[in-house]
């Protein structure tokens, strides 16, 4: 039986290019980490467009007050996934 991987969410938005941008970065790093992207709007959470709204592309495995916010590579996203 195989671990479910755990998500890896892209707090994203409609029409946001850096967040294509993002993805580019973030692919090669889903495999070596064991996770899955789930991309998540934004817009769709009062909340989440509070904290986020300026933030964006940001990701997060799940507590979106510990995000790692744009601009990232993946050398610096690989560094932060390694901390988490």
């Amino acid at each position: 039986m195989t671990a479910v991987p755990r998500e890896l969410i892209l707090y994203t938005t409609l029409g946001c290019s850096l967040c294509e941008k993002a993805k580019v970065e973030i692919w090669p790093l889903l495999e070596q980490f064991q996770l899955r992207l789930r991309e998540v709007d934004i817009a769709d959470d009062p909340l989440l467009m509070e904290r986020l709204s300026t933030r964006i592309p940001a990701v997060g495995l799940g507590d979106p007050n510990q995000v790692c916010c744009w601009p990232f590579d993946s050398a610096q996203l690989r560094e932060w996934l390694r901390h988490q």
